[in-house]
């Protein structure tokens, strides 16, 4: 075959593309919350979405403020998500997907409400606040045959993605140890007491569950252990403290964590560490060598093959492979960070997500993204920590 051939023959084997961009609805998100505008950011940043339709705050002036300033049409300014999920299946231009990012409490019922009426979801993290209503809804996603999309968004770093092909290739042999942090110093003050909104429900355990430090930032921390490393927990030990007076759920985690192939790990999250923004850090430690990644300088991966001499693969650089590259979006170089590996998980979403409207095979990057799944495995975690610390610092088994 010529090479003119076999261009041709790639472009006709070339999956068909959906010639439109997503229909994006949103939950939550409205005027002074925080997330929302960053799930907004991810989803245009490749251009693969449009945000049509939103039940925006659970204050109904505010929702309708909130559309306005985000350019939704009126009559898709919705008052609630029960509202969405009963009018849009019945627009001849329906949502194609609805994005959750409302406290955690909303998250089940939200979900379930535009599962039911045949939506699929993208959802924040943690996915509910129960085991229960996680099982519950891993069993609603397989009987609805929906797409379920959970943004643990630190997993779309590129030189993340290039940690977790290395250790799938064997370059570190069999792993040994993880140690993984995520310090803040945001909460070292009751600023809950003072109304401070993003404060004030991950404080309370009827918004937030049983986990406060654990449930918002620990989860983070555990799920990009497991991701890179490929190894569930198997035991955990947990201490959850309480060091501000007066403040019901955990601001800091002290864990130990035992796998199924004989590795240990440590894990440390924390919001009262003053000096910490958000200093995300993971280490993994093998027969053959180590890997270490830090948040706070994202394009940069420090292997440590045993034997031989330290040095830092650089995203868009020599010794990047495909797995880094082919989720960057600039040359090397250029800063590219929480935002952009926000917007990856959006993106590998639109490729599965337009596949299955054109009734394509599903594409392999869906081996990558979140699922149903890990959010239940993140609420066991979290239960099975609280249980612990309980108990007094006793293993647990997940």
């Amino acid at each position: 075959m010529t090479v003119e051939a076999a261009e041709s023959q790639q472009v006709l084997d070339a999956p068909k593309k959906l010639g439109r961009r997503l229909r994006l609805g949103m939950i939550g998100g409205g005027q002074g919350a925080f997330i929302g505008a960053v799930h907004r950011i991810a989803a245009r940043l490749d251009d693969r979405y449009e945000l049509v339709a939103g039940a925006l705050s659970s204050d109904p002036e505010r929702a309708k403020a909130s559309a306005e300033e985000l350019f939704i049409a009126p009559d898709r300014a919705y008052t609630s998500f029960e509202e969405m999920a009963a009018k849009e299946p019945l627009r001849d231009d329906p949502v194609d997907v609805v994005a959750i990012v409302t406290p955690n409490h909303m998250h089940y019922p939200a979900a379930c409400a535009m599962l039911e009426a045949g939506i699929h979801v993208i959802c924040d993290k943690p996915m509910t606040t129960t085991s229960e209503e996680s099982e519950k809804l891993v069993q609603l996603v397989e009987e609805t045959g929906k797409l379920f999309l959970l943004t643990h968004n630190y997993t779309g770093y590129p030189m993340v993605r290039q940690a977790k092909a290395m250790v799938e290739a064997g370059e570190l042999g069999k792993i040994r140890l993880v140690q993984v942090e995520y310090p803040q110093d945001w909460l070292t003050e009751p600023i809950e007491q003072s109304g401070q909104k993003q404060a004030s429900w991950r404080t309370d355990p009827k918004r937030s569950g049983a986990g406060g430090c654990i449930g918002d930032i620990g989860t983070h921390a555990y799920n990009l252990a497991s991701f890179v490393s490929g190894m569930k927990a198997s035991e955990v030990l947990a201490e959850l403290t309480s060091f501000v007076e007066g403040r019901v759920l955990d601001d800091d985690v002290q864990m130990l964590l035992r796998y199924e192939n004989g590795a240990k790990g440590m894990l440390w999250a924390s919001q009262v560490a003053p000096g910490n923004e958000n200093g995300l850090r993971l280490r993994i430690y093998g027969e053959k060598g180590g890997l270490e990644w830090v948040q706070a300088d994202p394009n940069h991966l420090a292997y440590s093959p045993y034997g031989q001499s330290s040095y830092r693969i650089t995203r868009g650089g020599p010794d990047a492979t495909d797995a880094a590259n082919s989720v960057s979006r600039i040359p090397g170089g250029h800063p590219e960070g929480y935002l952009e590996a926000f917007a990856t998980l959006y993106n590998e979403f639109a490729d599965v997500l337009s596949a299955r409207i054109l009734g394509q095979p599903e594409p392999d990057c869906s081996k990558q993204l979140p699922t149903v799944a890990d959010g239940l495995d993140g609420l066991k975690f979290i239960e099975t920590a609280v249980k612990s610390s309980q108990n007094g610092g006793s293993w647990q088994k997940l």
